[in-house]
């Protein structure tokens, strides 16, 4: 038996005590429904993700404290509606978990974690009687980029794909011709089509070359601010207005700026 078992028995009854209390007691905590903390969860997954991002250890726990507490909380809302408790939600994703690791829990033989993904999506499938769609699972309110790498995995779990990454590139270089074309030709509404084509296809290469899009993504938007935010600092110090220099002028200091990010 894990020595730490017990400590995180009494870690998760301690919460479970605390939400209780604040239930009963906190006007706040009391008024709170299933809807008004939906967009607080985003906000603390995002927060996670600042965490991880920055690899803050100490904030990534943090964190996963107050995600930890949503779903105590809606635990507890859905047991004051008498759907589910605490245990329920454990329990299921417990059963989940066994279901989808038969490699693990059964005696189904895998070679890679490619296996194991297309397992997982084909077990999925089964779970739902086989009447959804692959891409039924892909929540429609991620955002696009992720939806993206998401739709791609699920189709290549299935076996719908390319098989080189040269393909792939190959079908972003026409896409991107496309895109040129439309532009040429003035048609903005096709254009727009074309260049969401290109994005989806810079999704896909990525994916074959084991980069994932959106954090690559996110570290050259904290580069850019970074950058930017040292542009502003430099003209600040040199007595000079941001608005007032000449695009050669922040370009120095763009360049300074690459040499000390």
């Amino acid at each position: 038996m894990n020595p730490n078992n017990e400590k995180y028995t009494q870690a998760l009854q301690r919460l479970l005590g605390i939400m209780n209390e604040l239930r009963e007691k906190c006007p706040w905590d009391k008024k709170q429904t299933l809807e008004s903390l939906r967009h607080l969860t985003i906000e603390e997954t995002y927060e996670l993700s600042d965490a991880i991002l920055a690899n803050d250890l100490e904030e990534i726990k943090k964190e996963l404290g107050d995600l930890m507490l949503h779903i105590v909380f809606y635990s507890k809302i859905g047991a004051e509606k008498q759907a589910f408790d605490i245990g329920d939600v454990m329990n299921n994703v417990c059963e989940k978990l066994i279901t989808r690791h038969p490699h693990v829990f059964g005696d189904v033989k895998v070679e890679n974690d490619a296996e194991v993904k297309r397992n997982w999506e084909q077990l999925k499938l089964k779970e739902k009687g086989g009447n959804k769609s692959v891409l039924a699972g892909v929540p429609k309110s991620l955002p696009a980029l992720i939806k993206a790498l998401r739709i791609q995995e699920k189709a290549h779990n299935i076996g719908f794909d390319w098989q080189e990454k040269e393909q792939v590139w190959e079908k972003v270089e026409e896409e991107i011709t496309e895109f040129k074309n439309e532009i040429n030709n003035g048609n903005k509404e096709t254009a727009q089509a074309e260049f969401g084509d290109i994005l989806f296809s810079l999704v896909n290469y990525a994916r074959f070359i084991d980069i994932n899009p959106e954090t690559a993504l996110e570290k050259t938007n904290r580069k850019f601010i970074k950058r930017f935010n040292y542009i502003e600092t430099a003209a600040k110090r040199d007595n000079k207005k941001l608005q007032e220099l000449s695009l050669a002028e922040m370009d120095v200091y763009w360049e300074e700026s690459k040499k000390k990010t």
